[in-house]
């Protein structure tokens, strides 16, 4: 049995530690409404974009923008990992790295080359250690979206898109679904894919939900100057809104889940301590009654 003084000292450890967790809780907290208030605000914009441009690729059909073309196969394919930058976050990083990893492992099966962008340290380091072709990268990206410094990391797979290096990009991120959820989820960025927002609709996590939704409805648009400026304009802002959400969907769900592993961790370490306080009290009272048997055999035997 450990000594009373090793207990204690494991005791006081664990004490700070549960400090730590406690403290690394309330700011997490703190920090999330605002993550997720962010977040929240700009689904609306990035629905209405995605709409916007999916009625207009049915309303001009004379005029083909790059990022609206689908080459049909697919031999070679860019993927932008998002990602946080610190860890202490449950399974947030490993469930979206699990999920691109398969995705990858699917391309080159197909013969398809791979090439990823990566947003967050997090990413980088297990995309550089995994050996994949690495193009691109953004890190320390705060804890609010920084749209130019991401659009410049991501803007070298959109000219390959354009150049014809790449047949499609991917965006791999982690979805808000509450506080004590969130989806990684893999969606098609370009070439634009009709169908529902994956960042608004519940239940929509992959690619698989981009499947083209054939439209009822005819769109017809006046344009000012004309059509191909505002096409041109409108499918980079739908790009740009789409990357944007996706971190501030990431930095949502970063902030909810360290909250939830932090109080996770300081319940444990509670738990740990009132066994340790246990232990030490046995120990103490065997340590008392040792002595006290010392002092009653010593006076019996003078």
């Amino acid at each position: 049995m450990p000594g009373i003084k090793e207990i204690r000292t494991k005791i006081k450890s664990v004490q700070n530690t549960r400090k730590i967790t406690k403290a690394m809780e309330m700011v997490a907290a703190s920090k999330m409404r605002k993550a997720q208030d962010r977040m929240r605000a700009g689904r609306p914009y990035a629905t209405k974009i995605r709409e916007i441009a999916t009625h207009l690729m049915q309303a001009n059909p004379d005029y083909h923008h790059p990022y609206t073309v689908d080459p049909g196969s697919l031999r070679a394919v860019g993927i932008v990992v998002v990602s946080t930058d610190k860890g202490l976050c449950g399974g947030l990083n490993t469930n979206v790295m699990r999920l691109v990893l398969a995705r990858v492992r699917e391309f080159q099966e197909k013969g398809a080359k791979v090439q990823v962008t990566a947003l967050g340290n997090k990413a980088l380091g297990t995309l550089s250690r995994i050996g994949v072709n690495l193009v691109s990268q953004e890190v320390q990206l705060g804890d609010t979206p920084n749209l130019e410094r991401l659009i410049g990391a991501v803007k070298v797979q959109l000219d390959d898109f354009i150049n014809g290096k790449i047949d499609a990009v991917y965006l791999a991120t982690n979805r808000f679904i509450n506080t004590m959820k969130q989806d990684p989820s893999f969606i098609r960025l370009l070439p634009l894919p009709h169908g529902l927002d994956p960042f608004q609709t519940e239940g929509v996590t992959s690619e698989d939900t981009q499947n083209v939704v054939q439209s009822s409805h005819g769109w017809d648009y006046l344009y000012e100057p004309d059509a191909r400026t505002v096409i041109d304009e409108l499918l980079m802002r739908y790009v740009e809104g789409l990357v944007y959400q996706a971190v501030a969907e990431n930095m949502a769900s970063e902030q909810s889940a360290r909250m939830v592993a932090m109080k996770a961790a300081s319940d444990n370490a509670k738990k740990v301590i009132g066994d340790l306080q246990l232990v030490y009290n046995k120990t103490r009272q065997a340590a008392i009654t040792k002595e006290i048997s010392e002092i009653v055999g010593g006076a019996a035997a003078v």
